[in-house]
This record gives structure tokens, C-alpha cells and sequence, in this order.
């Protein structure tokens, strides 16, 4: 068991995929992990897959037809049982071949995209669910360690400019976008990694949430490696 994991008041730890989906968040925890220590080749699959574009979706079809050792088999295995577990849940999962997300850097003072700090938003009652089989895995911060980037005095200064318009419109062009949605850790935070094969269930900012919504990122990739990734 991984004594981060489990010393963490935002992380809660199950053991299977019912408890995983029935467990409610409360109080500070807003991240739930099924922790696992699964055997499987899965850069075998990795190595296998094509990557066409800079995310790749891959369908539960593009891995059946794939040759692939005993290893191999395995960890494919584990990638179809996750597939069907949500499916069955009632979720839209998708397998991601990852080589690198889109960079949002038209602006030197805030960024908008994945590897920055955020939170999920949804209107409807819903939550994020992710495991990250080869590569680069990502990151969560407990909501008491940042801020919201758009009450920083010098960024939220920085905004009003660039809005340019009426007042009572300022919080309206924050969220439609997406500037409210991400946050800046505190100095000495050490952000928890999320670790590979776990799956894990994070709290989604929605109008029924009882809890703060999971604040997360996307890793910076290692050089010459792809991820994979099973999100919905």
C-alpha cells in the first residue's frame, strides 16, 4: 500500500471497483483510489498501438486484434475488465494514447490547459474516473494547499483588462473561460502522483457536490514515451 496514499486525508482507499462507485466523499476526502498492484506487460501494448495524432483513441477493438505475448495478454485483460466495468456503471470511458495534450500559452500570467491546476466542472451530478497504465501519471493537491487563481490580486488584475467590460460581466468571462477553473499550489506543497494501474474516482464541481471538486493535472510526459490512459 502506498503510505502517501493512505496518510492523506483527501485519498480514500478501496478495494474494489463496488466500493470504488459507493463510496461517498466526505469532509476533505475528494479523491477516492482503488488500489492495485497488477501484473501485464502494458508497454507491450503500448508499443503495438499506432499513434496517429497527438491523442489517439483507442477502442476496445484496436486491442483484441493486437498480437501480444502472455504479458502482454494479461495486462490487456486488465484494460478491457476496467473498459466494461465503467461501461457497465453507466460511464463513457475512453483509452487514450497519449504522446501530448495542446498547450495553452497565448497568455504569460494564466494558463488554461490540462497541465495546469483545475478542477472538473459538469452540470450534471457526475465524477471523473482515471487510470494511467504506462507512462507519465498525474498529480492531485489537497483543495487547503492552493488558490484559485482568479482571486490572486496581480492575475485577477491581469483579467479584468483583458475583459475590458462591464463589471457585473467580469465572473461571467471568468467561467465561460475556463480561467476559474484553475488554481496555483502554495509554496512547499508536494503534490500526491496518482502512481500507475490504480483507478481512481475524483469529486467533480456540480450543482449536487457536497465536497470541494478534486484539484488535478496532467503530468509533463518522459521523453520518447507515450501514456496510456483510461479516462471518463
Amino acid at each position: 500500500m502506498n503510505k502517501t496514499f493512505s496518510a492523506s486525508r483527501q485519498i480514500g482507499i478501496v478495494s474494489s471497483f463496488s466500493e470504488l462507485v459507493q463510496t461517498d466523499f466526505k469532509g476533505e476526502m475528494n479523491a477516492l483510489c482503488w488500489y492495485r498492484n497488477l501484473d501485464g506487460d502494458f508497454n507491450e501494448i503500448v508499443a503495438k498501438l499506432t499513434l496517429k495524432e497527438n491523442i489517439t483513441e483507442v477502442y476496445p477493438e484496436d486491442l483484441i486484434t493486437i498480437e501480444l505475448s502472455e504479458k502482454g495478454n494479461i495486462a490487456r485483460k486488465i484494460i478491457l475488465h476496467d473498459f466494461q466495468l465503467l461501461s457497465d456503471f453507466g460511464a463513457s470511458p475512453s483509452l487514450n494514447l497519449i504522446k501530448c495534450y495542446e498547450r495553452d500559452d497565448e497568455f504569460d500570467f494564466i494558463s488554461t490547459d490540462v497541465y495546469s491546476f483545475h478542477v472538473d466542472r459538469s452540470p450534471i451530478a457526475t465524477d471523473t474516473f482515471l487510470c494511467t497504465y504506462h507512462g507519465a501519471s498525474g498529480d492531485i493537491i489537497p483543495n487547503s494547499e492552493a488558490e484559485q487563481k482568479v482571486l490572486i490580486p496581480e492575475i485577477r488584475s491581469k483579467l479584468k483588462e483583458l475583459h475590458d467590460g462591464a463589471e457585473d460581466e467580469f465572473e461571467n468571462f471568468l467561467t465561460e473561460n475556463y480561467f476559474d477553473l484553475h488554481y496555483r499550489m502554495h509554496e512547499d506543497t508536494e503534490p500526491v502522483n496518482l502512481g500507475l494501474r490504480n483507478l481512481w474516482r475524483l469529486a467533480v464541481d456540480h450543482p449536487n457536490q457536497l465536497v470541494l471538486p478534486c484539484i488535478h493535472r496532467a503530468p509533463k510526459e518522459n521523453d520518447g514515451e507515450y501514456r496510456l490512459l483510461l479516462i471518463c
